[in-house]
């Protein structure tokens, strides 16, 4: 029988075998001593990633089977239309529970990551080893991020894969609104990486493990807060104005399909645009208003749900570059803030 140490294994005919073909892939020296580590977080991760994905795939098999029956996908999407709302509350539901991730990520893993090293002392170690302070902080950062960046991307290629079918319907799921922008793409990818590390650097100032989770939270919050009010400035906004008048089917702007309106201005034969509110407001009819201010059309401002990836990545690539920032702050006050 080999040892675990040994250089080779005797097989059952008496010829011999490399480790590699007998021990397998195993992780070693300090890669293996942050895992193990932080390895009940890590798996139940991992665990709750697989659980969610496997509820995601059975709830598109059943979408899937009510768009089918009812003509999906070669029927207009009228025809099928009443089978795909009866969905629409779970898109909503699942969408609701996966934008707590990146919250939930930075206050259970990221906050305590390096508090609860700092917190006990145990950081002190790294000083006493042969291991450098950039080492261990690199090794713990990014294991800690892998795991972050591969059970959010799982979680949003398998939402958008549930979601690809009904994405023209608004009436399941708007492209611009949250629960379908926010948890498909790179988005869901950079709002927990860059709450996780920015939790992690609040738990590397703070070095107490609760108060860290607390000061976390509110910080997520933020995060998600200020991301709903800047979304759509993601875009570039586009404009089409009319010149049929302001009344009648006639008159108004028709939008592409899946278009988001942002804003509805009357037009005036110079150009000026007045707000849509401005007949009510004076108590005007239309004849009379559109005669006072020679109104001759409308000018329309929307996004059109071409610019949905663009806008992703912009947005994602804002907050990659933040969190590269953050993680830079980490390193560098981190070697001494680790002693």
């Amino acid at each position: 029988m080999s040892s675990l140490t040994g250089t080779s294994a005797i097989g059952p005919n008496g010829s011999t075998a490399s480790p590699m073909t007998t021990r397998g892939f195993r992780l070693s020296g300090l890669t293996w001593l942050i895992w193990r580590q932080h390895r009940a977080g890590f798996w139940t991760i991992l665990a709750a990633t697989a659980a969610s994905m496997a509820v995601i795939a059975y709830l598109r098999t059943g979408l899937v089977d009510a768009l089918t029956a009812h003509g999906w996908p070669d029927a207009a999407s009228d025809k099928w239309l009443e089978g795909a709302l009866t969905y629409a509350p779970q898109f909503q539901l699942v969408a609701y529970g996966l934008g707590f991730i990146p919250i939930l990520l930075g206050v259970f893993l990221g906050a305590p990551l390096l508090a609860g090293d700092l917190e006990n002392g145990t950081a002190k170690l790294v000083s006493c080893q042969s291991v450098s302070p950039s080492r261990w902080l690199a090794t713990k950062l990014g294991i800690s991020a892998l795991v972050v960046v591969v059970s959010t991307a799982a979680l949003s290629v398998t939402f958008g894969w549930w979601w690809h079918p009904v994405k023209n319907v608004d009436q399941v799921l708007g492209w611009s609104e949250g629960p379908a922008f926010d948890n498909t793409g790179p988005v869901p990818v950079a709002l927990a990486l860059f709450t996780f590390v920015g939790a992690v650097a609040i738990g590397m100032l703070l070095r107490r493990t609760l108060i860290s989770m607390v000061v976390t939270f509110a910080f997520a919050v933020v995060v998600q807060v200020v991301w709903h009010m800047q979304r759509l400035s993601l875009g570039q906004v586009v404009t089409i104005t009319t010149d049929k008048g302001i009344i009648g089917d006639t008159a108004y702007a028709h939008l592409p399909e899946g278009a988001l309106e942002l804003d509805r201005s009357y037009l005036s034969g110079s150009g000026q645009t007045y707000g849509w509110g401005t007949c009510v407001r004076e108590g005007l009819s239309d004849k009379a208003c559109a005669q006072k201010y020679d109104l001759v059309g409308w000018s329309v401002d929307y996004l059109p749900s071409t610019q949905m990836s663009g806008m992703q990545w912009f947005g994602a690539s804002i907050l990659f570059a933040l969190t590269a920032a953050v993680a830079v702050f980490v390193f560098l006050l981190g070697r001494k803030r680790i002693v």
